[in-house]
């Protein structure tokens, strides 16, 4: 028998009218959901992206805007330009001195090498590494030199540091575009050793100095005695020869020097000779 369609059921009287909702618009364009925008990379920045299905992709993201597919990618924005930063770090020396070093290092990621260093180290990549590497740098390289070396070749000393530090970094993928060493001192007693060490070594060159002073007011007197004896050998030939008369003339120059100073002084006045000198004056 052939099945006759269910009634159709009527509203009762009194009730509301049913509700047809309106039909859907066409898809079109302007209607699709649109693709996700990050936000524009900046200059000196590179976008690594994480894919949920492939995890870290290898290439990243260069500078300006970018799209991706909505909750399947994520992108990490990193900043790959140069960071300074001071690392100290207290080690022994070769003859058992402690110093303190202060390390100033300028260091970049290697941008090839992004999606490593965040799927390994993070976006801290410079705290988790720097300061081991540079502690263990400083404390091998310092044993090899005594206190006293480490001033005398800070040169040599940066050098070394500087090449066992790069070559270190590589192995995370860092690179270090400077190393200096700022700051060196060393601790209160061997400081005060030094100190004590220069002041010897100043009175040491004080007597040395007092030394030579000596010498040279010997060899001045000697010689001012040797020319002494030999003007009064002179002298004395002269007057064996000449007669008193070289003494005279002697007499005369010395009287012209002597008169020729009184008459330079305001206090000196010259009287005639004899016993009616008062009465003149009167």
């Amino acid at each position: 028998m052939p099945k006759t369609p269910p009634a159709r059921r009527l509203p009762r009287r009194g009730s509301p009218p049913l509700r047809v909702p309106p039909p859907r618009p066409p898809p079109t364009a302007a209607n699709d959901p649109p693709p996700l925008v990050f936000p524009p990379v900046d200059g000196g920045e590179r976008a690594v992206i994480f894919d949920r299905v492939d995890g870290v992709k290898k290439e990243t993201k260069p500078e300006g805007t970018h799209l991706l597919i909505p909750w399947l990618q994520r992108p990490i924005v990193m900043d790959i330009r140069t960071r300074p930063r001071s690392i100290s770090s207290v080690t022994g020396t070769k003859d058992l001195q402690m110093v303190n070093l202060t390390l100033r290092v300028l260091s970049r990621p290697r941008v090839e090498a992004l999606d490593k260093i965040y799927s390994n180290l993070g976006e801290d990549w410079d705290e988790r590494v720097l300061p081991s590497i540079v502690n263990e740098v400083l404390k091998s390289t310092a044993a090899q030199y005594d206190a006293e070396s480490l001033l005398t070749k800070r040169e040599q000393v940066s050098r070394q540091v500087r090449e066992a530090l790069r070559a270190r970094a590589e192995d995370f993928n860092i690179i270090l575009d400077d190393v200096a060493i700022t700051h060196l001192s060393y601790g209160a007693d061997f400081s005060r050793a030094i100190e004590m060490k220069q002041v010897a070594q100043q009175d040491a060159e004080r007597t040395r100095y007092l030394v030579l002073k000596a010498d040279q007011e010997r060899m001045a007197a000697v010689i001012r005695a040797e020319g002494e004896a030999e003007a009064a050998r002179l002298i004395s030939e002269a007057t064996r020869a000449a007669g008193p008369a070289l003494l005279d003339v002697r007499r005369i120059q010395a009287s012209r020097e002597i008169a020729k100073t009184l008459g330079r002084s305001r206090n000196v006045a010259y009287l005639p000779q004899g016993q009616q000198t008062l009465l003149a004056i009167q």
